[in-house]
């Protein structure tokens, strides 16, 4: 009785241990498939909200108010990031428990840089508004660490558009100072040519008919590798 019982534990533990090596083995890979859910559509449109809001800032906005500078390009982002997440949120609905878990992991890559930019903004907000021109240099810089840390689910080249957005941070950090005017373009026009590229890559990397072909193609591979296992 004692001889079956250790067994039967053992088959137990076993059992247990198996499940969390496979559990292991599809979250790699996972990590080393393309994430689909960002288009390039919505990507574009989001980053020509930024041009059309840079056109349409008043340019006196970041001489005399520059607090409310920040506000105008906080409500901008949140229309921008509604935009160019649509899609997400539209198939997010409707997928699949294991769609809507890939989604919150790839998503989930990306928050902690949005939320980092948030803060530094409140912050700066707070302690003195000679430490607003640092800001849209900051913004860029924060966009480019959520991009890279969101890399290993995206196309490869999705690392040119982390690099201009890491190029275009650096700049507007090297040349601010605390009694320069906040222009709309640092942001309006970083994000939007940002977003545009990233929105190339996408459509390049993914949508382009060539480009669905191969994905095509290696879903019924791994289809037919799935069936001789």
């Amino acid at each position: 009785m004692t001889s079956h019982c250790f067994v039967l534990q053992s088959n137990v533990v076993d059992l247990s241990r198996a499940l969390g090596q496979l559990a292991d083995i599809h979250q790699q890979l996972a990590k080393g498939e393309i994430y689909r859910g960002y288009r390039s559509v919505p990507v574009a449109a989001s980053g020509l909200i930024g041009l059309i809001a840079a056109w349409a800032q008043p340019p006196a906005l970041g001489v005399v108010d520059p607090v409310g500078f920040v506000e105008y390009w906080a409500a901008i982002a949140g229309c921008a990031a509604l935009v160019g997440t649509s899609e997400i949120i539209y198939n997010y609905v409707r997928d699949e428990r294991a769609e809507r878990t890939r989604t919150r992991q790839v998503v989930g890559q990306f928050l902690p840089s949005l939320v980092a930019g948030a803060i530094i903004s409140a912050s700066f907000v707070r302690l003195s508004t000679t430490l607003m021109p640092l800001l849209p240099g900051l913004w860029a810089l924060c966009f480019g660490i959520g991009i890279f840390a969101s890399r290993p689910y995206l196309p490869r080249a999705s690392g040119w558009v982390g690099l201009f957005y890491y190029a275009a941070g650096v700049g507007l950090l090297w040349t601010a100072h605390g009694t320069t005017p906040l222009h709309a373009w640092w942001v309006g026009g970083t994000f939007g040519l940002g977003q545009l590229l990233a929105a190339f890559v996408l459509f390049w990397n993914l949508e382009r008919p060539r480009a669905v072909d191969d994905f095509d193609m290696e879903i019924k591979e791994n289809d037919g590798w799935e069936e001789e296992v």
